[in-house]
């Protein structure tokens, strides 16, 4: 009898094991079915990019490349080469308006976001209730208004109009604050404030380093805005746009360009792409930690 009832208790338990590998295998058969499917035009992207002009006008379409070609990119620099400003001036205005507004904004998120976490001040929450409501407006609602106050400042036809509202962006202030409220104990920052520590010495020591998800999410947010950024209301000159800019007077050459054209936009996925590779870890934490409660 006692032999039987081990020999029950083996099978139930062979058949839990059984059963949570199948569950396991479908679990990660719908994962990758998503992971193909949310690939698919990046891939079609690449492959459009070394596609000979023939291919491009195939019925039906195909996704795979059948003569792989880099004459789209050779096509695209020598567009590029001739073009009245240099293709350089367009890669410096991209990366000057990238870097310090991406820069700017990760510093001035922070020192408001630690402000409102870890201070109190009156009208705190009313504040902070500001913050919260100005998510809900696009850019093109508030356009014309900007556009007034850039003209008052000065700022039309500069770096300013595109740089300066960048550090001001309410998004990156919300995502500071959630995951401070959450991820920074109090009894640190005071027990470092008893020890005789200044109080940007606990900010950039000790807040800083452990939103170091936060901050790096916010990189990359930041990054693929300002990166992104075509033709502007606010910049006339030629010498002063920007890359994507360029690439989309390429891109509006008709039929001849198409080429260059799916050339240009893999130029653009680039770098947003890298920075979320290097920086997928942090941004999977941050928005497991933001919606968090105590």
């Amino acid at each position: 009898m006692k032999n039987k009832k081990k020999k029950i208790k083996l099978s139930r338990h062979t058949r839990g094991v059984k059963r949570s590998y199948f569950v396991d295998f479908g679990i990660y058969f719908i994962l990758l079915l998503f992971g193909v499917i949310m690939a698919l035009p990046l891939v079609y992207a690449i492959c459009n990019s070394i596609k000979p002009l023939e291919e491009f006008f195939y019925f039906p379409p195909r996704l795979f490349v059948v003569n792989p070609t880099f004459k789209n990119f050779k096509d695209l620099f020598h567009l590029m080469s001739n073009s009245w400003v240099p293709f350089s001036r367009y890669i410096f205005n991209t990366v000057f308006i990238t870097t310090v507004g991406t820069a700017g904004h990760v510093f001035i998120a922070s020192l408001c976001a630690y402000a409102m976490s870890k201070h109190k001040f009156p009208g705190q929450n009313v504040l902070f209730g500001m913050v919260v409501l100005s998510l809900m407006f696009s850019g093109a609602v508030t356009s014309i208004p900007s556009f007034l106050v850039y003209t008052k400042l000065g700022w039309i036809d500069s770096y300013k109009s595109i740089i300066i509202p960048a550090f001001a962006s309410s998004l990156g202030l919300y995502l500071m604050k959630q995951f401070m409220d959450q991820m920074i104990p109090d009894e640190i920052l005071e027990s470092a404030r008893i020890d005789g520590a200044k109080e940007i010495f606990v900010f950039w020591r000790i807040a800083m380093p452990m939103v170091k998800p936060a901050w790096l999410t916010l990189i990359m947010f930041s990054v693929q805005g300002l990166w992104g950024i075509g033709s502007s209301i606010y910049i006339r000159s030629e010498d002063l746009k920007t890359l994507n800019y360029a690439l989309s007077q390429i891109m509006s050459g008709g039929i001849a360009r198409a080429g260059a054209a799916a050339a240009a936009q893999v130029l653009m996925m680039v770098v947003p792409i890298l920075i979320f590779l290097f920086t997928q870890s942090n941004i999977i934490e941050t928005m497991s930690t933001s919606g968090m409660k105590d």
